[in-house]
């Protein structure tokens, strides 16, 4: 039976991330914010107390309850720059399901920090013309002798251009949807590739951006991940996993944003006086903080329930995870804009961090695959049980 109770490791884990968030992040999250700068020195300091290596769990490698608490604590400090910390989850996630176990023993060490020394990962997935519908990808990798010839743009790439390595999903031919489309690790100093734009965003500003260029950057077969036989594509199915695996991750993220605004409502709410009595004394405001208060809890326990079931190797699908995802994302929208609206004229101030939170919550609703393409999951889960 599930109880959640975390182990003591977890709740060390937990106190580790929440101190250095305290003391690492937070002083500096406007400062990066406003410079729309990736947050190296402090990226660095994670690193040195393994708070940078992603903790997966299962059979199938996804994130499990470890990876949910650190990603909560560190997005309490600054979810921009907890993501560039963390990033490398996605591309270890990615190589840890598609890839062979040699290939996992090469490439992983290669995108994490396990001993103290800043490694970064990155996925590169979506393009110009594929987003949520990532099956209509168009970069190819093209077999030449005893290489991989990859060409194509990708856009929007967390990490793109600083990681060590890149996780690439290309296409194997003309063909649309999954079916041919494989995976291959591409080293940062690969010749031809290169990016091409870094982007100003509105939040999360201290996670790097990018859009990626690939222009007959030749790679050896053995960096194409999963099967070695060319005929088998592993890569499309591949993709579908490693998202099934990280969106509930994503979520945690959410949580932490969430759970600073509200911390900073609250205590607002207790001091600011009006008409002789605090804030939240008065019920308009106080019934706003317990709704954002029972938001946050039962988020949480959506994605600790999906990395439990993902670290003691139950079964796990798209369904659970699209949950997680989309109701921690959209409850941080709605948390943040109270928080906001519970602060007054001073949650609207750049000065204070209330905004920073506002604007920094948009972007958990779109990525990973927007919050209406996780409800389409969901529907289909809920037909195929009850109609099937």
């Amino acid at each position: 039976m599930t109880t959640f109770q975390l182990s003591e490791a977890d709740r060390m884990v937990q106190q580790t991330a929440h101190e250095f968030a305290a003391r690492e992040v937070r002083p500096v999250a406007m400062e990066y914010d406003e410079r729309n700068e990736f947050a190296w020195d402090v990226a660095s300091k994670a690193a040195e107390i393994g708070l940078t290596g992603v903790p997966l769990g299962g059979h199938s490698a996804e994130p499990g309850i470890t990876a949910m608490i650190t990603a909560e604590e560190l997005s309490w400090g600054c979810a921009g720059i907890a993501l560039g910390t963390q990033v490398s989850g996605l591309a270890a996630t990615a190589i840890s399901v598609i890839g062979t176990p040699e290939q996992n023993e090469r490439w992983i060490p290669e995108c994490t920090s396990e001993d103290g020394k800043l490694r970064l990962g990155a996925l590169a997935l979506t393009e110009p013309d594929a987003g949520s519908d990532a099956g209509m990808i168009k970069t190819r990798a093209v077999r030449d002798g005893d290489e991989y010839v990859l060409n194509g743009t990708k856009r929007f790439i967390t990490g793109g251009g600083i990681a060590d390595i890149t996780v690439v999903f290309a296409r194997e031919s003309d063909s649309e949807g999954w079916r041919d489309v494989s995976a291959f690790v591409v080293p940062k100093d690969a010749e031809g590739f290169s990016q091409i734009k870094m982007w100003d965003k509105m939040g999360i500003r201290a996670s790097h951006t990018a859009d990626l260029a690939f222009d007959d950057v030749r790679i050896p077969l053995e960096n194409r991940l999963g099967d070695p036989d060319p005929d088998y594509r592993s890569g499309g199915r591949g993709a579908l996993g490693t998202l099934a695996a990280t969106r509930p991750w994503i979520g945690a993220f959410a949580v932490g944003l969430a759970r600073a605004s509200f911390e900073y409502a609250a205590d607002y709410a207790r001091e600011r006086k009006t008409m002789s009595r605090p804030l939240i004394e008065h019920q308009g405001v106080g019934f706003m903080l317990a709704d954002m208060d029972i938001a946050i809890d039962a988020a949480r326990l959506l994605t600790w329930r999906a990395g439990e079931m993902a670290s003691s190797n139950q079964p796990f699908d798209l369904e659970e995870a699209s949950k997680a995802k989309t109701f921690a994302s959209d409850m941080a929208m709605k948390v943040t804009t109270d928080a906001v609206q519970v602060c007054g004229g001073v949650g609207f101030m750049r000065e204070l961090p209330l905004e920073k939170w506002m604007r920094d919550a948009k972007i958990f609703q779109i990525f990973e695959g927007a919050n209406q393409i996780q409800r389409m999951v969901i529907a289909r889960n809920i037909q195929n049980r009850y109609f099937a």
